[in-house]
């Protein structure tokens, strides 16, 4: 394995620093979706993570949640996604009110956004985030999502059910749910 320089590393903060700013300082709508994208994707790297981090990334990304353009949430809560399977960063979002943030993703009409919102959650959950993220009403959603006609929504919903959650709490959201129509603030997947 080779050993990267420093003048690379520092290139590449330059870079990244360049985006935040660019970000930042821009009044157009289109041009803040193209740097969000681009973060997301260097969100991928794990090379980038400290970097990230350093120029408050995950915060960018965390309050981009709440926005009302739709690319705006989708890019932040991929860049999230992303950012949620490195441990430093899983701390930081879950110190920043992250679990509340992504599990609101979670009614998000777009599909992308839903998917990196249940994955971030698997990411976040920890010895002392479990209870939080297994909450009654996020799993009677998980439940629901196990139902979609989308395969990918179906097929990630069981995992979460199966990775995060024990059979006793999954049994006893399901019970909770004979006879609801609808959790509150969560719709049932389209038909």
């Amino acid at each position: 394995m080779w050993k990267k320089d420093s003048s690379e590393g520092s290139d590449r903060f330059e870079y990244l620093q360049t985006l935040v700013t660019e970000f930042q300082d821009t009044d157009s709508e289109e041009a803040k979706e193209q740097v969000l994208a681009n973060l997301a994707n260097f969100a991928y790297d794990p090379n980038n993570m400290e970097n990230l981090r350093e120029l408050q990334v995950p915060d960018l990304f965390l309050d981009m949640l709440t926005e009302e353009n739709a690319n705006f949430v989708e890019f932040g809560m991929g860049g999230l996604c992303n950012l949620s399977m490195d441990p430093e960063c899983r701390d930081v979002i879950l110190q920043c009110n992250g679990i509340s943030l992504v599990t609101n993703c979670l009614s998000n009409q777009r599909e992308e956004t839903v998917l990196s919102a249940i994955t971030t959650l698997m990411n976040l959950t920890t010895p002392s985030s479990r209870a939080e993220i297994t909450d009654p009403a996020i799993l009677q959603c998980m439940l629901r999502f196990s139902l979609s006609e989308s395969p990918r929504l179906r097929s990630l919903a069981a995992v979460f059910l199966q990775d995060c959650c024990s059979q006793e709490q999954v049994a006893r959201a399901e019970q909770q749910m004979q006879g609801q129509q609808t959790a509150v603030g969560i719709p049932l997947p389209k038909d």
